[in-house]
């Protein structure tokens, strides 16, 4: 997967609170067994009509949506149903960060194996940019993974939390299979030294 480290970007807003993965991508999008695509349709129902015709009014629909990399999220992103599709679908349009107040589990732990960075503030960060946004679209906020820092335009700074082992993968654009296999020389070193402990061909 792709590298993050430093993101500084644009921002849209979608603040509805306790959206469900069905939402993010309707169940019907998942029959497929790879990411390609799904960015189309990410948000599907909120974001066309019924005829297939885009919402001109919809975020994503618009060039402003479709330049910012991160989406700013109301509380409770992501309940509901466990789909990796729902944030290879976020991916797939172009964000590479959500922030939110809180999210689901699941998605968030999703969301991390894939290399979407969820980023968690407080609830006064979470206004302040909702504000920044509806006053000056084109405000920019950046995300040091790194540093766990959320960047603002006035300067302050705001640590978001994230476990250490999926950062480390995020910053080195390694899934877990990529992981243990940058492991593969220790784990052959161990295995040669250390009697098997259950023989499988008997």
């Amino acid at each position: 997967m792709e590298k993050f480290t430093k993101l500084t970007a644009t921002m849209i807003v979608i603040p509805t609170e306790n959206i469900d993965t069905d939402q993010i991508i309707p169940a019907r999008f998942l029959k497929v067994t790879d990411k390609q695509g799904l960015g189309d349709a990410l948000f599907f129902d909120w974001r066309y009509h019924a005829d297939g015709s885009p919402r001109a009014d919809f975020i994503l629909n618009t060039d402003h949506g479709r330049q910012a990399k991160i989406l700013v999220a109301g509380d409770n992103f992501g309940c509901g149903s466990s789909r990796e599709h729902a944030p290879w679908a976020i991916m797939g349009y172009g964000f590479r960060a959500v922030i939110s107040t809180s999210f689901a589990d699941i998605f968030r732990n999703n969301s991390l194996k894939l290399g979407l960075l969820p980023v968690i503030v407080d609830d006064e960060t979470h206004w302040q940019l909702k504000s920044l946004i509806e006053e000056e679209p084109n405000t920019t906020v950046s995300i040091d993974l790194e540093r766990q820092k959320l960047i603002l335009p006035d300067g302050r700074q705001v640590e978001f939390p994230i476990d250490p082992f999926s950062k480390t993968c995020i910053l080195n654009g390694l899934d877990q299979l990529g992981y243990l296999q940058g492991h593969a020389p220790s784990i052959a070193a161990y295995e040669t030294t250390h009697p098997e402990r259950v023989n499988t061909l008997k």
